[in-house]
């Protein structure tokens, strides 16, 4: 190979390992004037156009790469990576197998495709994977940290962290570990460890998937600094669901002699309105007043040391509009029978939505088909549920009436119980005190910890928990009993 297409490829993997993505560019550039057609520099294009989701552009370098070179495994291996991100997970699995064929001892595609099969939920064929890996490399701190995951996912959330331990212990600054050991830990109820490792989300890879990382010229507050007569700023960094949960912080601050700003997202900005503790709302993308300090809501938990026992749990801390409830009331007509709102999945982009939302067919199993009305809180129904739902009668829907979350917090102000999905819906009856059904997958996320079917964080939930992996039918069919037995009683 040309020396300086060797130095200029070292030089991109370099700056790659740190994510400079626009200096790899370069020196990849410089050796595309040298060499035009040399499969290296296509390949290393590839990675490139992977790291920036640049999808088609990707697979051209990595087919071009190949086309040369159609015996290297470590270019099959990224081109497997492109359809894992694409979540085209069984052509992912015939290129990682394509790789190993070549390069059996390659510890990379066998921890990849590992990662394939725990998407697919085969966790079990996933650890065969993982522990390939480390017998080829026992230094593989990936491995172990995916090993983790796999272990979590089968709800041994105590064993995970053990082989996060281990991947820190091999590489101190494995980002990705510690996050993922800060939601084991979170899960199990321990708060005090938890808490602070979770702020580790910001350093992680992959939180670009669930949180927007914000940068503003002032500091963050975690709760060292005194706020008396400061001015702060509370914004939101994940889900609308995180920002119901942790916006009932906002007091909590304010009782500390601060004048707190909350940034909203527009649907949430009536719903809001009148939120104990904020002095000022401005709604997201507007201008922002000046400010002293800020947080992001999910850090909070940590500002104020929270535990399990002192979660600030009020009843209800929102409020729904009386005059939006009774437009509401007129819309859904005389009340003959106990109403029922209804969540079984999200339109979420959210990596692992598939573990929390239902079919509808499946879902409607936990409904008497006597005895109640069925109204939908959901605003879109998935196109996978739109054939059933033209046809199964049942549920009203009102979808296309939502404007924002006043509107759904108004309706769920005109039934009796809520019954849905991990999603955002359940957070917002759930913070009005309207008495909500919570069903969640055999490992749930942190916030509803385990074995328990109450929620410190909301005393008007009932948690229903699958007693096995990927089964909602002993959830539905309790559901459906206690429904029932409701009606009777």
């Amino acid at each position: 190979m040309n020396p300086q297409i060797g130095f200029l490829l070292n030089k991109t993997l370099e700056s790659l390992r740190v994510s400079n993505l626009d200096l790899a560019e370069l020196y990849l550039k410089q050796a595309m004037r040298i060499e035009s057609n040399n499969p290296h520099v296509y390949r290393l294009l590839g990675v490139l156009s992977t790291n920036r989701k640049k999808y088609p552009e990707a697979l051209d370098y990595f087919n071009k790469s190949l086309k040369f070179l159609p015996k290297n495994s470590l270019a099959l291996c990224n081109l497997g990576n492109v359809f894992y991100d694409l979540k085209n997970y069984e052509k992912a699995l015939d290129i990682y197998d394509k790789s190993i064929k070549l390069d059996p001892n390659f510890e990379e595609v066998w921890s990849n495709r590992g990662n394939v099969l725990f998407e697919m939920n085969r966790y079990e064929e996933a650890l065969v994977n993982y522990d390939k890996a480390i017998n080829l490399k026992p230094s593989y701190a990936d491995a172990w940290s995916n090993k983790g995951n796999t272990i979590r996912q089968l709800g041994l959330p105590e064993d995970s962290i053990i082989y996060y331990d281990r991947a820190l212990s091999l590489k101190p600054d494995h980002h990705e570990a510690a996050w993922n050991k800060s939601l084991a830990l979170l899960l199990l109820g321990d708060y005090q460890h938890g808490l602070p490792l979770y702020e580790s989300r910001w350093r992680s890879k992959s939180i670009s998937e669930i949180a927007e990382k914000r940068s503003f010229d002032k500091p963050t507050w975690l709760g060292m600094e005194s706020l008396n007569g400061k001015t702060i700023l509370l914004y939101g960094e994940q889900g609308l669901g995180d920002f119901i949960q942790f916006c009932r912080y906002a007091k909590l601050v304010a009782d500390l002699g601060a004048k707190v700003i909350l940034e909203v997202p527009q649907s949430l900005a009536i719903v809001l309105t009148d939120l104990a503790g904020v002095s000022e709302l401005v709604i997201k993308g507007q201008e922002l007043p000046p400010f002293d300090f800020c947080c992001p809501l999910l850090s909070l938990p940590l500002a104020f040391n929270t535990n399990v026992a002192s979660i600030p749990a009020e009843n209800a801390y929102i409020a729904s509009d009386s005059n939006k409830v009774s437009e509401w009331g007129s819309k859904l007509g005389p009340k003959t029978k106990k109403r029922v709102g209804l969540v079984w999945s999200s339109i979420s982009s959210f990596q692992h939505d598939s573990k929390r939302s239902l079919l509808l067919s499946d879902f409607v199993k936990a409904l008497p088909t006597e005895g109640y009305e069925y109204i939908c809180l959901q605003k879109e129904i998935k196109d996978c549920d739109k054939e059933f739902f033209r046809e199964y009668k049942n549920i009203q829907y009102y979808g296309d009436q939502l404007n924002d979350f006043s509107d759904t917090a108004a309706l769920i102000e005109c039934v009796d119980l809520v019954i849905s999905s991990c999603t955002s819906v359940p957070h917002l009856s759930a913070a009005m005190g309207k008495e909500t059904w919570v069903i969640v997958p055999y490992v749930p996320d942190w916030r509803w910890l385990l074995d328990r079917e109450d929620s410190p964080w909301y005393p008007s939930v009932k948690l229903y928990r699958q007693s096995a992996i990927n089964d909602w039918s002993g959830v539905l069919e309790r559901v459906r009993k206690d429904l029932a037995g409701t009606l009777l009683g």
